[in-house]
């Protein structure tokens, strides 16, 4: 028999041409991505199963597939512990890293989530480094499953607001504070509360005190919109006491305010607390109070002016303490709702009387001791956790664990 016959048709096909056909099957499997689709259809007609070949590390075992954790982008201060008063942040944040399996969200008739509002703080340095949508949205829902229905979120401190504000620009120069956020990380945030069926209520910490890393303190020496001395109530740090009875200082405050609850109208609160005060201390023994509540009833008026939904509510000392040493009279300044700080622990029997003629609390993690307690007491409506330790979620866990339990141990 003849080559020829030996090969049948293809003897007839020039060299060239199977080369050129082969060449073209190799780009048709191999460049198009069709190598796939053509393996799947030849195990069908196949007499045997099989698998493509899987990708190898250098040991020889089959690479599997790995999981990228998102980083946090937020970050946390750890305030000192006070001596009076509610513990503040410092200004040097430190990063935290968020639960690696947050627990499932269990509903507790009998604990803490029986009560109207359980709320947890977060340092306006907590939405710093451009903190995602989705490390933000994952953190609401982290919240959500410790029993949290309140997240009060810091939006104003030392000077300066975490979000792009045209007041600020107007009257000090710059837009926000100097710390690095994306435009939309509050309404993200207000976004997957309302999903979540929560709320957030904005925390102007700091009220109107600076400290020495305040962008706006030497502009404010400059224009003289200081009091005189020297803020000691927290001796870890020196603050500055921004004048209220300046009209240019208060017409600042006013502004912000209503600027913010008009660029948030889905905002749920505002809330001011004990940095809303001038401390007794101060030089001159100068009686302020009526001057002060002049002030706030004023910001609340256009507040509520301009969005007459939004709560406007303090955390505060008890009554006594507000009046006596920070010429703080808030219970005449129309509040919404008062929250009692009972940071100080020895006193907290004491402090209850304020407590439970108002209804709510803030209290710091290294007090959940008390929670069962808190939680039994009918009187006690709303509980807000500071996370003096600088780690809410931790904060957060505790406090539904203490909540719950028997003991409150």
């Amino acid at each position: 028999m003849s080559k020829k016959s030996k090969l049948g048709c293809l003897g007839n096909i020039p060299i060239s041409v199977l080369l050129l056909i082969a060449g073209a099957g190799y780009w048709w499997l191999i460049h198009l991505g069709n190598f796939s689709r053509f393996w799947e259809q030849a195990q069908a007609i196949l007499p045997f199963k099989s698998t493509p070949p899987a990708a190898v590390v250098a040991d020889g075992a089959p690479a599997a597939p790995t999981m990228v954790m998102p980083k946090s982008n937020l970050t946390a201060t750890p305030p000192p512990t006070p001596t009076t008063g509610s513990p503040k942040p410092t200004t040097s944040p430190k990063p935290i890293a968020p639960p690696t399996k947050p627990p499932i969200a269990t509903t507790n008739s009998d604990g803490w989530e029986k009560k109207p509002m359980r709320g947890i703080y977060l340092s306006r340095f907590q939405v710093t480094n451009n903190a995602s949508e989705q490390t933000i949205r994952d953190r609401v829902r982290y919240y959500k499953s410790q029993g949290i229905n309140t997240i009060i979120q810091g939006v104003w401190g030392n000077g300066c607001t975490m979000y792009d504000s045209i007041i600020m620009q107007q009257t000090l120069g710059f837009r926000s504070c100097p710390n690095q956020f994306q435009d939309q990380w509050l309404d993200w945030m207000i976004d997957e509360a309302q999903n979540q069926g929560m709320q957030v209520h904005a925390y102007f910490e700091k009220g109107i005190k600076i400290d020495k890393d305040s962008p706006i303190l030497e502009l404010a020496k400059s224009r003289k919109w200081l009091v005189p001395g020297i803020d000691k109530t927290y001796a870890a740090v020196d603050h500055y006491v921004l004048d209220v009875e300046i009209p240019e200082v208060a017409n600042l405050f006013r502004q912000i305010s209503s600027e913010f609850v008009r660029k948030y109208p889905k905002i749920n609160a505002v809330q001011w607390d004990d940095y809303l005060g001038y401390h007794a201390g101060l030089p001159g023994q100068e009686d302020r109070t009526e001057r002060l509540t002049q002030f706030v009833l004023q910001m609340r008026s256009d507040l509520k002016k301009a969005n007459p939904n939004v709560s406007f509510d303090i955390c505060h000392h008890n009554p006594y303490w507000a009046k006596r040493y920070f010429a703080a009279d808030w219970e005449n300044w129309k509040v919404d709702r008062a929250f009692i700080q009972v940071y100080n622990d020895k006193n907290f029997n004491e402090e209850m009387v304020a407590v439970e003629q108002y209804g709510g609390l803030a209290i710091a993690e290294t007090q959940l001791h008390r929670m069962k307690a808190l939680v039994d007491n009918p009187k006690v409506k709303n509980i807000l956790i500071f996370p003096i330790g600088g780690n809410p979620e931790q904060a957060a866990a505790m406090a539904r664990e203490k909540g719950r339990s028997k003991d409150g141990n």
